[in-house]
């Protein structure tokens, strides 16, 4: 998308040239080429530039995140944006020799965000899957998530995934755990944050919501008394970053995962884990 808008702009630029040496004086025609054959080939160049490139030479990573998703990515008491995703995030901006930049947007955003080239990677807990990874390139998994199933604490009605069949369900829209739940035949109502989420099941405006594991268990520690129960939960699946899918990202993504191994061969990873999970999920098992 960045190679054909380049191109375009180049193309304009000449277009332009060319108009303002036919409609001015005709001396000025030769300069007028000369400078839309530089514009060109400026252009050209803009054009073949990578990602990598692109993100050294601003200096900054522009790291597209909810903050409002923990232990993933939230505010603390003192409205600093910490979780696991803004702390592997600036580690990856280090690793680069650059500054992390967070953008804080709602989750629906993030995707399409990140297609378009407003930001350059996606930090917040996004689960790969066959799917995505049509539209997205996405690192080495930097760690694995279960999913649980939740319901309030006197529904005797669903005890597994396949109870879902004919049942209201909450979620961000576009998750994949929206379309698990779909997957079962539930019918999603969409909100933006975990914390909605919850407090419709809580309230009984619907009968259940799938969620990362280790969201609603943090999620219980704030709200002991919040009268929900976890009846089912799924194998550990994949989380990692998506960026855009095209041969520009190629080199960033390479950087991207030798980062993400250097950490994992230090312990750096799964002490971070350990910091916002209590656990060390940066394996499968």
């Amino acid at each position: 998308m960045k190679k054909a808008l380049s191109l375009l702009m180049a193309l304009l630029m000449v277009l332009s040239l060319v108009a303002c040496g036919t409609s001015g004086a005709g001396s000025n025609s030769g300069t007028d080429a000369s400078q839309a054959s530089e514009a060109a080939e400026a252009g050209s160049e803009a054009a073949e530039k990578d990602l990598l490139t692109t993100i050294k030479e601003r200096g900054t990573l522009i790291i597209a995140t909810e903050g409002s998703w923990a232990p993933w990515t939230y505010h603390d008491e003192n409205d600093n944006l910490v979780g696991l995703d803004v702390e592997i995030g600036q580690l990856i901006a280090d690793g680069l020799g650059v500054k992390a930049e967070f953008a804080e947007t709602n989750w629906e955003a993030i995707l399409s965000g990140v297609s378009s080239g407003r930001f350059d990677i996606a930090c917040n807990g996004v689960g790969y899957s066959e799917e995505r990874a049509k539209s997205y390139t996405f690192s080495d998994p930097y760690v694995y998530d279960r999913t649980v199933l939740v319901v309030r604490e006197d529904n005797t009605d669903i005890n597994s995934f396949e109870d879902l069949k004919g049942k209201t369900t909450t979620n961000s829209p576009n998750s994949l755990y929206a379309a698990l739940t779909e997957s079962y035949g539930a019918t999603v109502t969409y909100v933006d944050t975990l914390n909605e989420t919850l407090a419709m099941v809580t309230d009984g405006r619907v009968d259940a919501t799938v969620n990362a594991e280790v969201s609603v268990n943090d999620y219980m520690k704030e709200h002991p008394d919040a009268p929900l129960k976890v009846v089912d939960k799924s194998e550990g699946a994949p989380i990692a970053f998506p960026v855009r899918k095209d041969a520009s990202t190629e080199t960033f993504i390479q950087e991207v995962n030798r980062i993400l191994e250097e950490a994992r061969q230090s312990g750096r990873l799964a002490e971070i884990s350990m910091k916002y999970f209590g656990l060390d999920l940066t394996t499968p098992e």
